[in-house]
């Protein structure tokens, strides 16, 4: 069976790529086709892979500054000819859906649907686009969402990430989707014989995240709170935080393992697709606090493995994190949670659903 691989973009790291990396090793001889890759700021193990990249890949700045190319995008997936292949598999979160399949069959494992497409003005609130440029990028924003939507209708079989993404599909999409939850590597954490008393955030800094919530709350609630990560709202975050809330920056991967086992709780205050760091935190045997919706819904089971609360505001949160009794959850019911999600599991299921249907397309 020939299967090639699709990527949207090679110039930065995320969870995005962290799957394109669990789905190179076990397609190893799959070509990825993507828009640009910028070789020298990715890691080095991506040289061995077979990496096509397309024109876009020669245009002036595009390794550091890509979202200035927004429009072109749609035109270089469009014109990626892959219906040699048995099997194309998209890594999708923006427009890579849109390649050419011919008689292949496209199985799209959707991150999001296009985010800045179908979610333009939450999207232009968040980044501060100015009024005069937002109202200049609608007509765009317009033509874009057609073109997405319509490259939708020609994949054949979408896999969601969570039940937040496969709403999503449903509802920009009208299409139905699988779930089949992100690899987490949970062999790397496990819980500690001992704990320490802070509560523990690991995140970018930027808006959406909702930092700013879990801030507030702490400051209210005088309890330590660790934050690691960094972002451009690190400056107006510690401006924000009293004097129990701590931010590490940068922490080496090496040593979020240990920055887990130790929390009291972990806390996720914001909406996300998925997000792996409370899968993190429980295959680290901690119970988790976390805003009721989104992937939080997935990865949480409610008085087993953590705790939700229901309105988004810093008083919600603090009375969430004052009702909870983090010790009296288990430390083993939250690792065999976090198993779920495991690489293990993924791989199973997306190599079954890919060679079931790979099956049906070679008769």
């Amino acid at each position: 069976m020939q299967l090639a691989l699709v990527h949207d973009w090679l110039n930065q790291i995320g969870g995005a790529e962290d799957v394109l990396e669990t789905l190179a090793g076990m397609y190893p001889r799959a070509p990825i086709y993507t828009s640009m890759y910028w070789r020298e700021g990715m890691p080095p193990a991506y040289r061995d892979w077979d990496i096509r990249a397309s024109w876009m890949d020669r245009l002036p700045g595009i390794y550091r500054h890509h979202q200035p190319y927004l429009p072109f995008y749609p035109l270089a997936f469009a014109r990626t000819d892959l219906s040699g292949y048995d099997v194309v598999v998209s890594n999708k979160s923006g427009f890579c859906h849109g390649v050419q399949t011919g008689e292949a069959v496209h199985v799209c494992y959707c991150l999001a649907p296009t985010r800045y497409v179908w979610d333009f003005e939450a999207y232009a609130e968040r980044e501060a686009i100015p009024p005069a440029i937002k109202a200049a990028l609608r007509p765009l924003v317009a033509i874009l969402r057609r073109w997405d939507h319509g490259a939708a209708q020609r994949v054949d079989h979408f896999i969601a990430i969570s039940r937040e993404i496969q709403a999503r599909i449903r509802r920009c999409y009208g299409r139905e989707s699988a779930i089949i939850h992100p690899p987490v590597d949970t062999a790397r954490f496990r819980p500690a014989s001992a704990r320490d008393d802070y509560y523990l955030i690991v995140s970018r800094l930027i808006p959406y995240k909702r930092i700013d919530l879990a801030v507030r709350a702490f400051n209210q609630l005088g309890l330590p709170l660790v934050i690691a990560g960094d972002g451009r709202d690190r400056e107006s975050l510690e401006s924000l935080a009293g004097p129990t809330v701590t931010f590490l920056g940068y922490v080496p991967d090496e040593d979020l393992p240990d920055l887990f086992a130790r929390c009291r709780a972990y806390i996720l205050p914001g909406v996300e697709d998925f997000c792996i760091t409370p899968v993190q935190a429980q295959a680290a045997g901690r119970p988790i606090v976390a805003y009721g919706a989104g992937g939080a819904l997935d990865t949480v089971v409610e008085g087993e493995t953590g705790v939700f609360f229901h309105e988004s505001m810093p008083e919600a949160l603090a009375a969430a994190v004052r009702a909870f009794d983090a010790e009296g959850l288990s430390p083993q019911a939250c690792r065999a949670n976090a198993e779920r999600f495991a690489v293990g599991v993924f791989k199973k299921k997306l190599s079954r659903f890919v060679r079931d249907r790979g099956r049906r397309r070679l008769g």
